[in-house]
């Protein structure tokens, strides 16, 4: 019989260990989308799974959705106030959605569970994913203009889910009891279960392989590891004091417009991010949970200071955050949150203008700045369908490229659902799913363009609840480079076509189609300092019009 080899916590076996965690993470992602039901999950892919050790701490990510990452770890910090080591067993599942218990918004669901080695608890695992319904004034949860969080659906505490790997039969009645979709969305949390125990699994391998002490000692590396590249990338910028405002349309209840405020201060190797100068929380539901508004402050430190730092609870610890409670950005019950990422991409595109004066060759122009969210509903056969589409639109263009056409951009990151698998399971069909001509800022970098969706309904009474931004002020454009469009929400009916409102509710007849016409990003630096080359490729694709490569780009056939 071979001897086992013995491991030591060295560097080597550090970076092994936080790969195999890595691994791990998006392992238990590729589970829950395979084994998920609604399209949101297994299609766009809006979900996210990471790795914890015992106190809470961040090890390991999936490669998913940033602005999700940040709300586990202070979900977390809950957890452990409410059950301590002697309280968890082996099987356990706590599930939790509350936005003020460091969740995000209630559809996005979040499960835990302990990972035991042995007689000890050593770590936990979990997933949150965005769920089809979870009950509410609206179907799909997303109606811009809500007032006060009862309103956007069932909101879950911490509380067992499974005790012993068995159903807590109550919980799921609860939730059953509460849900326009049952079956689909009770599929889908069990799914996150399922991912939960894949995850166990796999790290009670590393712990077998490498042994308990092994494993602890590079997690601590791993993470003090971090946290050195953290502090080397920010004493790379220069100190100082940096500011950027951006503008949210408007709440869904006025239409005010509400300015977000970020303030850096950087000083050698350490960040403080305050919000002075930022909107108080308001009636409307674009109120940001302290937990995105943590996701959207360090997913753009990392991304300026040291994209390829690991991302674990080590590389937060020298970025400060100071978000006094009753902003925007941290609002106290029970204000609503249902559309928390018009506000959450507001936070980043300020953060890019601020960093953009201390590391111009490091950040992007504007980007779509929103998440346009919207949730249809209606009964087809007799059955109740709950639809939600999830749009984002134009990047900013950086130093050296242009903007990347139809791919979303900053915290979501999410996938487009294909139509064949929209037109598989909902009574729509889609028009047009096509870029946007002129729509990306012209620059010597172009941003990219922004996307258009249009989508005819096959069936009578169907609700349309949305919330979009960046309908009102264009992206920005960077050193010289011009502004991206704004977006725009139209209905096309018998009556020809008329602008929908970015946020509310609306209920569709047959044959109506929903346009859905996405923001263009910033170009960066001069047009006309641009390649011809570029501009005529443009002109080929039909990215840009001749009259836009005259006016833009000065360019003239030879």
């Amino acid at each position: 019989m071979a001897k086992r080899m013995k491991y030591t916590a060295d560097p080597i076996t550090m970076q092994v260990i936080r790969f195999a965690m890595e691994q791990i993470a998006d392992e238990m992602g590729y589970t829950l989308v395979r084994t998920a039901r609604s399209p949101i999950i297994k299609e766009i892919m809006d979900i996210t799974c990471a790795i914890f050790d015992d106190k809470g701490d961040t090890i390991a990510q999936a490669h998913h959705a940033p602005m999700l990452l940040t709300g586990f770890e202070l979900t977390m910090k809950t957890l452990a106030r409410h059950f301590g080591p002697k309280d968890l067993h082996p099987g356990d599942v706590i599930i939790s959605n509350d936005p003020y218990m460091g969740g995000q918004h209630i559809m996005d669901v979040q499960t835990f569970a302990p990972v035991h080695y042995g007689k000890n608890l050593v770590g936990f695992v979990g997933t949150i994913a965005h769920q089809s319904d979870m009950g509410g004034m609206v179907p799909g949860g997303v109606a811009g203009g809500m007032t006060e969080i009862y309103q956007e659906g069932l909101r879950i505490p911490m509380v067992k889910l499974y005790k012993r790997y068995k159903e807590n039969e109550d919980v799921f009645a609860i939730i059953r009891n509460n849900i326009r979709v049952p079956d689909n969305t009770i599929g889908d949390i069990k799914a996150q279960v399922a991912s939960n125990y894949v995850g166990i699994k796999k790290i009670q391998n590393v712990y077998r392989k490498y042994g308990v002490d092994v494993v602890h000692n590079c997690v601590r590396r791993l993470m003090n590891y971090s946290e050195t590249r953290m502090r080397e990338g920010l004493r790379n910028l220069p100190d100082g004091n940096y500011s950027g405002k951006a503008v949210i349309d408007n709440d869904g209840v006025t239409d005010d417009l509400i300015p977000v405020q970020v303030n850096i201060h950087i000083k050698d190797d350490t960040a403080k991010v305050d919000f002075k100068g930022t909107s108080k929380q308001v009636r409307g539901n674009i109120n940001c949970p302290i937990a995105t508004t943590y996701a959207a402050v360090f997913y753009t430190m990392i991304a300026v200071a040291d994209p390829h730092v690991p991302p674990n609870s080590g590389c937060y610890r020298p970025v400060e955050i100071d978000a006094q409670e009753g902003l925007i950005v941290n609002p106290t019950l029970p204000s609503a949150v249902a559309a928390r990422t018009n506000c959450s991409q507001k936070i980043v595109e300020a953060m890019l203008q601020a960093l953009a004066k201390a590391a111009p060759d490091k950040v992007m122009a504007g980007s779509h700045g929103q998440i346009s969210t919207c949730g249809f509903s209606g009964y087809y056969k007799g059955k109740r369908w709950v639809y939600t589409d999830i749009q984002g639109g134009g990047a900013g263009a950086l130093p050296t490229v242009d903007g990347k056409d139809g791919q979303d951009s900053h915290l979501a990151r999410f996938m487009n659902t294909p139509i064949e698998a929209i037109e598989l399971e909902y009574p729509v069909r889609i028009e047009r799913f096509e870029l946007i001509q002129d729509s990306g800022g012209p620059g010597k970098h172009r941003g990219a363009m922004g996307l258009r969706r249009d989508i005819m309904f096959l069936v009578d009474n169907v609700s349309w609840a949305r919330y979009g931004d960046t309908q009102e002020r264009p992206p920005f454009g960077l050193f010289g480079g011009k502004e991206g469009t704004k977006g725009r929400f139209y209905l096309i009916d018998n009556k020809g076509e008329r602008r929908a409102r970015s946020k509310g509710v609306s209920f569709l007849n047959k044959w109506d189609i929903v346009s859905l016409r996405l923001p263009g990003g910033g170009g960066y630096g001069n047009p006309r300092k641009r390649d011809r080359e570029l501009v005529e490729k443009d002109l080929l694709d039909g990215k840009i019009s001749l009259r836009s490569a005259k006016r833009e780009y000065g360019y003239s056939k030879k």
